[in-house]
């Protein structure tokens, strides 16, 4: 017999945790190779882990809703001799330098302190801290020292947010002692939507709604966003009725021929990619004081789940698809996002983002930008509307398919006049869709 190791698996180059959801298997329980043993969240996409060999389940090392380092032993499968092992990729550690490709982090995060070990740990082990408690012990003051001394109740010791909460909450009603910390002074740090509120007083009519795990992901995100880049918007009209008007005439021979609803939304993925190749430095990403400019174009397409959150696919090298292709990969990945089954890798390496506001109505908004890019468009409702149209014989009044366009984008990188100038282009390139275009 031998003892195989189920490791949490790397989900992605930026992904350094994964959150363990649902155990599918229990110490005891027989499983197969590549049978689900568990289900984990990163902060890009839910996803299941397999097992690697066929055995017996003899240790569960982790609970439910423990945050857990990629690489980590998080199960033992006991084998029989001769029963089969699935190749296992190699799962390096967790790095604690800031990976070489920049545009893999979300933001430029600080530099965490190199964990110490816990009270009550063996010698040599290291009390691990996950990056929501880091972060809000830096938001609170609260020095690695003075971390080390808060009890945890997690696995084994690990100090929850459920912990630093009520010490911070403790905190302030004690009288301390001022700590001298020879350190360089940070800039003060928002503090996290999710705090604790001053009183636990809400009155009587209302339901209190605890955020889920998707949600409080996408609120740390977009502070996160507003935080790193300086947001400028500019808005964009467009008339858009040559374009309505040949995708109601195609719509149904399309759809019969290829087998796929054509959407506006592969239209505008089109129209923007023809544009970013004129304008390519919308298409980066920004390290220090370097601009990391970008060959590939791969539009990240904000896409609404069932649930009210929102997650981005990506469609990778769209500068090398037709419109039959960009239709079929938006329709793809668009099921895909509401059925649950998005892999790790299609919300990863996105360069640009578009967001359909006028789905639900909106005429145009105020994007945030999904980090580490530096552009996102936002296109509005199509509504029809009088308007002043030059002709031959003059100026007359028609009633036109109209739409806003809004561009926010990272003023670090572009300036007003590059924004503006790219998000005329697009409009300009939706404006002279050709009627009789093939497809």
């Amino acid at each position: 017999m031998a003892i195989v190791e189920l490791v949490m698996p790397k989900m992605g180059e930026s992904i350094m945790e994964a959150t363990i959801l649902r155990w599918h298997k229990k110490a005891g329980d027989r499983v197969k190779v590549d049978e689900t043993v568990l289900e984990i969240a990163t902060d890009k996409v839910d996803s299941e882990v397999p097992s690697i060999a066929e055995g017996e389940i003899t240790e569960i090392l982790f609970n439910e809703n423990d945050v857990v380092p990629v690489g980590t032993v998080i199960a033992r499968v006991q084998t029989e001799a001769g029963a089969p092992v699935a190749a296992s990729p190699a799962t390096p550690p967790p790095a604690a330098a800031k990976p070489s490709n920049p545009e893999t982090q979300f933001q430029t995060a600080p530099a965490r302190p190199e964990p110490a070990p816990a009270a009550g740990a063996g010698a040599g082990e290291a009390r691990f801290y996950s990056p929501l408690v880091l972060t809000i012990a830096q938001q609170e003051g609260i020095s690695f020292a003075e971390l080390e001394k808060i009890p945890g109740t997690g696995n084994d010791g690990r100090v929850t947010k459920k912990d630093i909460l009520e010490y911070v909450a403790s905190r302030g009603n004690a009288v301390q002692e001022p700590e001298v910390i020879h350190e360089a002074p940070k800039p003060q740090q928002p503090r996290e939507i999710a705090t604790v509120p001053a009183s636990n007083s809400y009155g009587n009519n209302v339901e209190i709604i605890e955020m889920d795990r998707m949600r409080k992901l996408i609120a740390d995100h977009m502070v996160r966003s507003k935080q790193i880049s300086p947001h400028v918007t500019s808005f964009a009209e467009a008339d858009v009725t040559n374009m309505v008007r040949w995708r109601d005439n195609v719509k149904k021979d399309f759809e019969k021929r290829e087998g796929e609803k054509i959407t506006f939304m592969p239209l505008f993925v089109e129209a923007v990619v023809k544009c970013i190749k004129k304008f390519p430095l919308v298409n980066c990403s920004l390290d220090g004081d370097k601009i990391i400019l970008k060959k590939d174009i791969n539009i990240g397409m904000a896409t609404a789940l069932p649930s009210g959150n929102l997650i981005v696919p990506v469609i990778r090298n769209a500068d090398t698809l037709n419109l039959v292709g960009l239709t079929k990969q938006v329709n793809n990945l668009a099921n895909a996002a509401r059925q649950n089954r998005l892999k790790p890798e299609d919300t990863q390496n996105g360069t640009f983002t578009i967001t359909n506001v006028g789905t639900f109505g909106s005429l145009t908004g105020t994007p945030i930008i999904n980090q580490p890019q530096v552009a996102i468009l936002a296109v509005g409702a199509i509504k029809k509307r009088p308007v002043v149209v030059e002709t031959e014989q003059g100026d007359s009044i028609a009633i036109r398919h109209m739409m806003y366009l809004s561009l926010s984008y990272d003023h670090r990188i572009v300036d007003g006049s590059l924004g503006s100038t790219f998000l005329s282009a697009v409009a300009q390139e939706l404006e002279n869709f050709d009627p009789a275009k093939e497809y």
